[in-house]
C-alpha cells in the first residue's frame, strides 16, 4: 500500500477498492461492491440493452446520430483538430511520436457544438437508465486515432484512474463513446472484456508525479498485470463493438478496455463523454498526492474555469 493511500485509508474511510500498491495483493481480482443497473426502465433504452450493458458492462446502439446531423458534428471535429493554437495546450494530447492530435480534452466548453450534445435529452437520458439520475459530465474528450499512425492503448480500468488518482469513491459512472467515423477491426476499434466490470483489479506501482503528463499517451501506471488479465479473458473473452458512424457505445467505467493500433488507411475518431453522478463526486484521490487538473476531471456545479466558450 502506497504512503498516499494508507493516509487516506486510515484518517478518511475503509477503501474498498485499493490500487497502486507496493506489493502484489493476494488476490486477482476484488469483487464490485455497487450496483450495476440504478437507473429507471422507461427511456430511450429498450430492455434487452439494459440487460446487456448489466450482464457485459457494455452495450453498442447503432444510428445513434445520423444524416445531416452527423455531418455537422464530423465538421466540427475535423475543425477542433486542424486549430494550430491547440497543439502545445495542457488540454490537448498528440502522438507520442508526432505533433499530430490525439485527443482535446474539455471539448464540450471549446464548442457550443459539443456542449450542446453533453445535454441532450436523448443522451443524458440513456445514461439516466444505466447509473440514476441527476448525473453530470465529469469529462469530455476527443479521440482521434489517424490512419497508419494511431497507436494502441493499454488495458486498463477508467474507474482505476479515475479513484487513484482523482478521488471517484465509487463506481457509479458511465462513459458514452459516440464513433464518428466508421470502426472496423482494422482501424483499432475500443477492444472490451465483458463481464470485467463486476470485478476490480488493483494494480501495482505508485502513482508517479503529474502522471497525467504522460498516462494520457502511454498509460503504464495503473495497468493491471497479465495475470489478470489472462484470467479475466479466458473467463469472458474479448468484444470490439464494430458499427457504422453515428453508433453510440455506453460501457461502465469499470470495464477493462484497450485498443490496437490503427495500421488501416482509414482514422477512427469519436466524442467521448464521462457521465458521473452528483452524488459521487470526485474527493481527495486515494492513491496519488493531489487531483489532476480540471481539464481531465470536472466538478458537478462549475466550469471549467480556464476555458469559454
Amino acid at each position: 500500500m502506497s504512503a498516499v493511500h494508507a493516509q487516506r485509508h486510515n484518517t478518511l474511510m475503509e477503501d474498498p477498492y485499493p490500487t497502486r500498491l507496493a506489493t502484489a495483493p493476494e488476490r486477482s481480482w476484488l469483487p464490485r461492491q455497487e450496483k450495476i443497473l440504478r437507473g429507471p426502465q422507461e427511456g430511450p433504452l429498450s430492455r434487452e440493452q439494459r440487460e446487456e450493458f448489466r450482464r457485459k458492462g457494455f452495450v453498442f446502439i447503432p444510428n445513434f446520430l445520423d444524416g445531416a446531423e452527423l455531418e455537422d458534428y464530423q465538421r466540427e471535429l475535423e475543425a477542433l483538430l486542424q486549430r494550430d493554437d491547440y497543439r502545445d495546450q495542457d488540454f490537448t494530447i498528440t502522438e507520442p511520436s508526432s505533433n499530430d492530435i490525439r485527443s482535446i480534452f474539455a471539448m464540450h466548453f471549446l464548442s457550443e457544438k459539443f456542449g450542446q450534445l453533453a445535454q441532450s435529452p436523448k443522451l443524458v437520458k440513456s445514461v439516466e437508465q444505466l447509473i440514476g439520475e441527476d448525473v453530470y459530465v465529469m469529462q469530455g474528450r476527443i479521440n482521434y486515432k489517424p490512419g497508419f499512425e494511431g497507436k494502441g492503448f493499454d488495458w486498463h480500468s477508467d474507474f482505476e484512474t479515475w479513484h487513484a488518482e482523482d478521488g471517484m469513491p465509487r463506481m457509479n459512472a458511465v462513459s458514452a463513446s459516440i464513433v464518428l467515423t466508421d470502426n472496423h477491426e482494422f482501424n483499432g476499434p475500443l477492444m472490451l472484456i465483458p463481464g470485467s466490470h463486476e470485478k476490480f483489479v488493483p494494480c501495482i506501482g505508485e502513482t508517479p508525479e503529474d502522471n497525467y503528463k504522460s498516462s494520457l499517451k502511454k498509460q503504464e501506471a495503473g495497468v493491471p498485470g497479465r495475470e489478470a488479465l489472462a484470467e479475466l479473458v479466458a473467463e469472458h473473452g474479448i468484444e470490439a463493438p464494430k458499427g457504422r458512424a453515428g453508433g453510440l457505445l455506453l460501457f461502465d467505467c469499470n470495464t477493462l478496455h484497450g485498443s490496437n493500433a490503427n495500421m488501416s488507411p482509414d482514422a477512427r475518431s469519436n466524442i467521448f463523454f464521462v457521465f458521473n453522478q452528483r452524488d459521487n463526486a470526485l474527493d481527495t484521490p486515494f492513491a496519488a498526492s493531489r487531483q489532476r487538473p480540471d481539464f481531465l476531471a470536472h466538478t458537478p456545479d462549475g466550469r471549467w474555469r480556464d476555458l469559454a466558450l
